[in-house]
């Protein structure tokens, strides 16, 4: 992550691969961005914006990123609890330099226009609770809808080709309720540190049962200290999808910790999430062709 951490030998590194001046370090240190993720072979040249979007419960503020020519297929990006913020926005764009249209929500909108979390990765995650109280199962679906239906009336989302999901923390059950919410629609659905994916205290709304009710293909990035905490979900997720019928593949990623995906993360393990992002890459390139 890029932190106070970072030494000398990291600066110069960067500028000699002329990735960053000392300068834009500096900037974006400040700015709790990290400058960290390795370039996208082959990157297409994308346009970036911010967008609203009406949802049944009001009016959602988006970050929207696509190949700046022809189209993509989509994908719809949930946050985890620091919500909208650089790195996410970082993260989103990088999905699109390989070519793919993706819409990077904020899911406090019902509360808070982003950002919600003014330190990135760094803010309390006690005074962002409040937020992600307003959050449901039954909000899960009516913003997966709203927020496909407008992809869907996008110029750069390929109509002929499925849309991917992703979420990280507390947006891996919103992604999982994605492909349920559009299971026509949605192909594919990656996690990463996710939240309880296996929740009995929500009977049918657990997020491994919508789940099995869609038609989408799934990876599942399980933190090690996650997967101490949880050791029965990998297998009860694995018979759900192979019960169902449905193509998962999940990996414990022994040795990370909770978070350790988003490049401004305190427990940011690069080499790790680089693993996990090519296992996505190739699902999506699969699944969303």
């Amino acid at each position: 992550m890029c932190d106070q951490d970072h030494s000398e030998k990291d600066i110069l590194d960067l500028e000699a691969k002329g990735l960053v001046t000392r300068r834009q370090f500096g900037v974006l240190l400040g700015a709790g961005v990290a400058m960290m993720l390795p370039q996208t072979p082959n990157a297409v040249k994308v346009t970036e914006s911010e967008v609203t979007i009406k949802t049944p419960d009001g009016t959602a503020d988006c970050y929207f990123v696509h190949p700046a020519t022809g189209t993509g297929a989509g994908v719809l990006y949930w946050p985890d609890i620091f919500g909208l913020r650089p790195a996410a926005r970082q993260m989103g764009k990088r999905l699109a330099e390989s070519g793919y249209s993706v819409l990077v929500v904020n899911p406090f909108y019902r509360v808070q226009k982003a950002p919600t979390a003014p330190q990135g990765a760094a803010t309390p995650i006690q005074s962002l609770i409040p937020l992600a109280q307003a959050l449901t199962p039954a909000t899960h679906l009516t913003d997966a809808k709203a927020f496909i239906a407008w992809m869907d009336q996008q110029a750069s989302v390929a109509k002929n080709r499925k849309i991917g999901t992703q979420g990280y923390c507390m947006g891996g059950p919103m992604a999982f309720s994605t492909a349920f919410a559009v299971p026509d629609r949605v192909g594919a659905v990656g996690t990463f540190h996710s939240g309880p994916l296996v929740a009995a205290n929500l009977g049918e709304n657990s997020p491994h049962l919508r789940a099995a009710k869609s038609k989408a293909q799934f990876f599942v990035a399980t933190a090690g200290n996650d997967d101490t905490a949880r050791p029965t979900e990998k297998t009860v997720l694995k018979e759900t999808f192979d019960a169902a019928k449905l193509t998962s593949e999940i990996v414990v990623y022994t040795g990370t910790q909770h978070g350790w995906c988003p490049p401004d993360s305190n427990v940011y393990n690069q080499v790790e999430a680089e693993k996990a992002w090519t296992k996505l890459m190739a699902m999506y390139a699969k699944a969303l062709a």
